[in-house]
């Protein structure tokens, strides 16, 4: 593997420790009411915080399969995409049956999925070039 790739590689994995990460705080902060989260988020849906939380764990776990150059990484952002894509569903389920919840949860939700999507597509690209 080239030096750019393997400085592109790192990029993209330390991009997915930070992403994770923030993930992670975010949705904790809410479910364990840090920071006074609750307040400021409003009407939160549980199930949609936890689809988060355990993305943003898996999002962990991909980055650490991207520096191992281990090609479950790919398949981990996959599921990652089939998640919240499953949750998000669920939420417009939720919504339709008159759910209470706050309508930023659906600019999120749509920013989450649409960023899961281009990280698997680049990592899938990023994991085929350096074969």
């Amino acid at each position: 593997m080239s030096t750019r790739k393997a400085y592109i590689k790192t990029f993209f994995g330390g991009f997915l420790i930070l992403f994770g990460l923030l993930t992670v705080f975010a949705g904790s902060s809410v479910f364990l009411d840090l920071f006074d989260m609750r307040a400021k988020e409003g009407n939160y849906v549980d199930f949609v915080v936890a689809a988060n939380v355990f993305s943003g764990f898996l999002y962990l776990f991909a980055a650490y399969g991207m520096f191992r150059n281990k090609q479950w990484a790919v398949k981990t952002l996959g599921f990652v995409v089939l998640l919240l894509v499953v949750t998000f569903i669920a939420f417009a389920f939720y919504i339709k049956n008159g759910g209470v919840h706050e309508t930023k949860t659906i600019y999120a939700m749509s920013f989450r999925t649409t960023a899961a999507i281009i990280l698997a597509v680049l990592s899938n690209r990023l994991m085929r070039s350096s074969r």
